[in-house]
């Protein structure tokens, strides 16, 4: 019984968590769909719609999804990095794990794109609704606009406190939301029970044929019941694969009764404002107010959701070493997973109120919703298809490589969506994209240029400065990549300069491809006065390195560390010292006392 209770409350925290992307695409999907004046709402154009608005939940979220992608894991863990690490191992060509890198690259950058407009077009969606209120249907979509923008710009000054408190409160909100979904969408069915005949998908096919190439860009649009389908894969490693995929068929039911709902309405009001709130206020306006209210609270969880996965995306980019150091803050003390990276939630702030205004209309938004979604789906289809393929499980390879053609057609639907305003998702994401490039590719031209020492060559010549010199009492630590390669800085401070303690540690980290697990070893005495020690860290850990050591009763005086001053006259490699210089070094991510640290200076012409 206390299982039964467990798995259930795993399954509401997963409707909370994961699906509010998703879940809110029936605000905005439909009702953008039947916003073109040349769709006539008729039977064979709505059954058609809402057909392929079926097949795309079945194909591209439960197969391709719940059954084919998220079986790819490591210790559970799932997302785009995670399906990197997955996959690189099996590659044995260098110039294959490069075009996978930069897959990751795209798709890392494609997510947080799409974090952008997801508060947008969910919040406007939500706040939009207040039209249907006698007297408030004159609000300009001005006031609309700034409405919606004064709710987005709450949300995001509230993400500092952490959304731990609150979170909660966000599955059973959920439920309620998907439960009124379900009402509602069975209400109208039952007035009109032959739009079931919308789950065969030959009318779906029949409608792209009939409509040829106005019905194939239609998948554009069709798309957006899909969004958010990525967080399946990406929350799995907080959540679990079990609770997500029972979730998903609660949430699948909810959503295909309202699509069929929704199509019902449309059938009997071909003139209408939105699909989802008309048939609610035509219903019972005594209950549209509450409705309404809890699709705000809808939008916000959706929105929360987003903002909460692109500081994990982030997170996760810095500590594999892909992104620049931002600062980051932890939230709450129960959960690792809860962080706040302020650079990330003020870039988001911007482009959100910037898009928000720019269009001033759901329907008109959706003009560039789509691209990023189905951007990152098909690269996330190569890479899983390319997994299946070399571990010769041959089934799941197949089934995924047909799902990738259905994810290329898309894609090449949405392309129709760049001139209409998709360009401005495109140019959110070149924006992470550029900064991770210029940060690998610099990050490995220092280490071109700063050749660390051998081990052995570096021992000689310390034990001969240690032996002459005068020591200074006490302990220091000492930063360096590998035990076996020492950085400059550490023979400027010691060799050169002289700098050296009764007790000098290097210490090395090495980020783990696995999320979870922190260990901490003396590796070796590598030499009187002189000791390595490892500490292996998963990527998602939150490092306290002054913990570890003192574990060890390592009480450190003096902590050591690199900084590289870059000049060039390259406007490139200047781009990449202006970063180095505005983000904090790696060692500021350890949790170690400002007071004791010491940066020493190496400065690299690039």
């Amino acid at each position: 019984m206390k299982i039964a209770h467990t798995e259930i409350k795993e399954i509401v925290k997963s409707v909370g968590l994961v699906f509010g992307d998703i879940g809110t695409s029936p605000i905005y999907t439909l009702t953008t769909l039947f916003s073109f004046a040349f769709l006539a709402p008729t039977p064979q154009n709505v059954i058609g719609i809402i057909s392929l608005i079926l097949w795309t939940l079945i194909l591209l979220v439960t197969v391709k999804y719940t059954w084919l992608v998220m079986s790819l894991s490591k210790k559970a863990e799932g997302g785009t990095i995670v399906l990197k690490e997955i996959l690189s191992p099996l590659l044995h060509s260098k110039k294959k794990i490069i075009f996978v890198t930069i897959l990751t690259f795209v798709g890392i950058s494609l997510l947080i794109g799409d974090g952008v407009i997801t508060p947008a077009v969910t919040i406007l969606g939500a706040v939009e609704g207040l039209l249907y209120i006698p007297g408030l249907e004159i609000l300009s979509v001005n006031a609309l606009a700034t409405i919606a923008a004064i709710a987005a710009l709450c949300l995001f000054l509230f993400q500092k406190r952490g959304a731990d408190k609150i979170a909660i409160a966000f599955g059973p909100i959920m439920i309620v939301w998907f439960l009124a979904l379900s009402f509602f969408g069975l209400v109208y069915i039952l007035k009109y029970p032959a739009i079931l005949a919308a789950f065969n998908p030959y009318y779906g096919i029949k409608f792209i044929l009939t409509h040829k190439l106005f019905g194939f860009f239609m998948l554009s649009f069709v798309i957006l019941c899909a969004t958010g389908a990525e967080a399946l894969y990406a929350d799995m490693g907080h959540l679990g694969r079990a609770p997500i995929v029972k979730a998903w068929y609660f949430v699948f039911f909810a959503l295909a009764l309202n699509y069929l709902g929704q199509g019902v309405f449309i059938l009997q009001n071909p003139i209408f404002k939105n699909s989802l709130f008309g048939m609610v206020f035509e219903y019972s306006p005594f209950l549209y107010i509450p409705f309404l209210i809890l699709s705000f609270f809808a939008a916000i969880i959706a929105s929360q959701a987003i903002i909460s996965g692109v500081f994990s995306i982030m997170y996760q980019g810095i500590t594999t070493r892909i992104m620049p150091i931002f600062k980051v803050d932890y939230t709450s003390s129960r959960l690792r997973s809860q962080i706040y990276i302020g650079f990330a939630n003020w870039f988001l702030l911007l482009s959100v109120l910037f898009i928000i205004f720019f269009f001033k209309e759901s329907t008109k938004l959706t003009a560039a919703y789509g691209f990023a979604v189905s951007g990152t789906m098909f690269l996330t289809g190569i890479m899983a298809t390319w997994v299946f393929y070399l571990r010769k499980n041959y089934f799941k390879a197949f089934i995924s490589f047909m799902i990738l053609c259905l994810d290329f057609l898309f894609l090449l639907a949405t392309l129709s969506k760049v001139p209409q305003g998709a360009y401005i998702s495109i140019a959110i994401s070149c924006f992470p994209l550029f900064l991770i490039l210029i940060y690998t590719l610099g990050q490995r031209k220092i280490r071109k240029t700063l050749k660390p020492i051998a081990l052995n060559i570096f021992v000689d010549s310390f034990e001969e400065v240690y032996g002459k010199v005068r020591k200074i009492k006490g302990t220091a630590l000492f930063f360096s990549r590998e035990i076996n390669k020492i950085p400059p800085y550490i023979t400027k401070t010691m060799l050169m300069d002289h700098i050296i303690y009764e007790e000098n540690i290097v210490v090395s980290i090495l980020v783990l491809d696995e999320p979870f697990g922190l260990t901490g070893y003396f590796e070796k005495n590598i030499c009187e006065g002189l000791k390595a020690f490892r500490i292996k860290a998963g990527y998602m850990e939150v490092l306290n390195v002054e913990a570890i050591l003192k574990k060890f009763d390592v009480d450190e005086k003096v902590i050591f560390y690199g900084i590289e001053d870059i000049v060039s006259r390259n406007i490139f490699w200047r781009l990449f010292s202006l970063i180095k210089k505005v983000t904090p070094s790696y060692i500021h991510l350890c949790k170690l006392p400002a007071e004791k640290l010491h940066g020493v200076v190496n400065q690299i012409e690039l």
